[in-house]
């Protein structure tokens, strides 16, 4: 029997958890010849999740420069899979998401028609600058994948009202859920040494992430101003902000939150540090898409830094809020959930929509079928 050649192309931190499970199901299928791809769009990030989840990568186009440019990236993205593909002639690329990398990824395979299967696809804001440029990223990938993995039955209705065929449609669950499979442990000692001091069981800890493109500048001000005031009012919380590398965002965060009391800065953590921080928290206040899938399996109420999302399905699940980047809401939601016990409970234990841990498989499944490979009735995620 010939193998098909399967492709997975990835970039960045965030891609790399969702894709490392799916890696390893390939791996695993007698059929599929498993070839793997990094774009290093984020480097030392990216090094981490490969190093944890024992990936090793046949191409690294190690393309991260300093002050990188959307059109740089994309660019280098396209000349670089451009020789991949010349080389390797894969029947199927798999691209993540909605990165550059995922863009680039996708144009560069329909130059040379080469099929591309979407994992994560028909997540949608309907406003092209937010989140910005993911929202086109996502979109336009979607225009040129052959195969389209949809984590919720809400991402596979917003692929169908753009025409695509639901054929080509499978609802999956998320990836992210598999790799959590692996990362959070019971009785976790952290590595970085400092987390290990915090005392959870006393303290409300508050895990916090924001670096978002859209929130450059005044976004990440007010973040920051509205964090300073939550720790002063609340003696019982404890901040631990994992400040994203760029300058851009660690100066401002550092002008505002270093050297204060129960405040912890930290970089940005590996894959299971990460996780099991998120565990042992209070709750989560964040911009990225993958936490707020994240920390509602975890069973973590999660206040979203942006004014719109893509997933839609935990705002209306209970286990997420939207509250932007005004000041006075980040504050009196914050307070909400840090001192009324049926406003937490409320967010805590909801259900979590976005999967079961069996994504991946259902995924090899697909690319299987389409392949000829089986005939296995996919079940689909519900």
């Amino acid at each position: 029997m010939k193998k098909i050649k399967v492709m997975t192309i990835f970039g960045t931190r965030p891609e790399a958890i969702k894709m490392a499970p799916l890696v390893k199901e390939l791996e695993k299928r007698e059929g599929i010849d498993s070839k793997v791809c990094v774009t290093a769009q984020h480097r030392e990030m990216l090094d981490q999740v490969l190093d944890y989840f024992e990936i090793d990568t046949d191409y690294d186009l190690n393309i991260m420069k300093n002050k990188q440019t959307l059109t740089g990236i994309t660019s280098r993205v396209l000349e670089g899979l451009d020789a991949v593909f010349e080389e390797e002639k894969p029947d199927m690329i798999l691209v993540h998401g909605d990165t550059t990398t995922t863009f680039g990824g996708a144009l560069a395979a329909f130059y040379k028609q080469i099929k591309v299967g979407h994992v994560e696809a028909g997540l949608r804001t309907f406003d092209k600058y937010f989140p910005f440029p993911e929202e086109m990223n996502r979109k336009l990938t979607g225009s040129l994948a052959d195969l389209h993995f949809a984590p919720t039955i809400g991402s596979k209705e917003n692929l169908l009202r753009e025409g695509i065929n639901e054929k080509d449609i499978y609802v999956t669950g998320n990836t992210v859920i598999d790799a959590m499979e692996h990362t959070v442990k019971e009785e976790y000692k952290f590595e970085t040494e400092e987390l290990n001091h915090i005392d959870f069981e006393k303290k409300k800890v508050i895990m916090i992430t924001a670096h978002r493109r859209e929130n450059w500048g005044e976004g990440i001000e007010n973040i920051c101003t509205a964090l300073k005031r939550i720790v002063e009012e609340n003696k019982d919380a404890e901040l631990v902000y994992l400040v994203h590398l760029n300058p851009v965002v660690k100066d401002v965060v550092f002008k505002h939150l270093n050297d204060k009391e129960r405040v912890h800065l930290l970089p940005p953590q590996d894959t299971k540090e990460t996780h099991n921080l998120m565990k042992k928290s209070f709750m989560v206040m964040t911009d990225s898409g993958g936490l707020q899938e994240e920390a509602p399996h975890l069973g973590k109420p999660v206040l979203v830094l942006r004014d719109v999302t893509e997933r839609p399905e935990a705002v209306a699940a209970g286990t997420v809020k939207l509250v932007g980047t005004d000041v006075e809401k980040i504050i009196t939601e914050a307070n909400k959930l840090l001192n009324d016990k049926v406003e937490y409970e409320k967010m805590s234990k909801a259900v979590n929509p976005y999967g079961d841990g069996k994504a991946s498989i259902r995924i090899v499944d697909a690319i299987e079928n389409y392949f000829g490979l089986s005939d296995k009735k996919i079940e689909e995620f519900k």
